[in-house]
């Protein structure tokens, strides 16, 4: 089989992050199986390897057309009894699942793109059960300062700086970027205690690609990405933060 090449497509850093996650609740309920949820979880590709490990998870999104790649992707792994599709938004949670009937809720790149983050994350704490964990993943601002400027995007990177929602422009997909203490702030309103923080693509959306066309140098990317981390002095470097959270 080739190997692949070029930069990682799905985070290393966060995978192991989420396993860390997932065996704390099962450590915690003394369970090998939880019944987790991926709001936002799209065409499951993070879904289908939660489940490959064993728990069963219900995707909440509000596209069809995504809900039904993910019924395909889970038929073609084998999962489609461990994983559910449902219909909605991240608001509607306490209209689709009972309160307090989640073991751990992933809620990866959302809070950037709904109307009313802190009203998802209530939904989100509702639905979770007392000791229940969250999984949030956001984007940071800083991290995207950066970017633009090394990208030569000096008006963007200025927008991104001094806008409000960190926003680069009218037409970024992104309604708001976070920074640590933003983040943080918004999860504990919602009724969280953050536990851990670490930094997801610290150094892979900014290094050239042909930096990374061989395999020891990949290697030594997702080594730089693994130590960043948790190393405190360059959690703002990071383009995405993990947060790690109990109800």
């Amino acid at each position: 089989m080739a190997k692949e090449r070029g930069r990682p497509r799905t985070s290393t850093v966060l995978w192991e992050g989420v396993q860390r996650l997932l065996a704390a609740a099962s450590a915690d309920l003394g369970a090998t199986e939880l019944t987790v949820v991926d709001l936002g979880g799209g065409t499951g590709g993070l879904a289908v390897r939660v489940a490959a490990l064993g728990h069963r998870v219900v995707v909440v999104d509000p596209s069809p057309d995504a809900l039904a790649a993910l019924e395909r992707r889970t038929a073609e792994a084998g999962l489609s009894d461990r994983v559910r599709a449902l219909q909605g938004d991240a608001t509607e949670l306490s209209a689709l699942l009972a309160p307090g009937s989640v073991d751990v809720l992933l809620c990866h790149g959302v809070l950037e793109v709904v109307d009313d983050p802190a009203a998802a994350l209530r939904a989100a704490h509702e639905t979770l059960r007392p000791g229940g964990r969250l999984s949030l993943l956001v984007a940071q601002w800083p991290a995207s300062v950066l970017a633009r400027v090394l990208a030569g995007q000096l008006g963007q990177a200025l927008h991104v700086l001094s806008g409000e929602e960190h926003r680069w422009g009218p037409s970024d997909p992104l309604c708001r970027r976070f920074d640590r203490a933003g983040a943080t702030a918004l999860a504990e309103q919602g009724g969280f205690t953050v536990t851990a923080v670490e930094g997801t693509r610290t150094f892979s959306d900014v290094v050239p690609s042909a930096v990374t066309e061989s395999d020891d140098a990949l290697t030594l990317l997702r080594e730089l990405e693994s130590r960043a981390a948790g190393t405190e002095e360059l959690l703002g470097l990071a383009a995405h933060l993990h947060l790690h959270a109990t109800r």
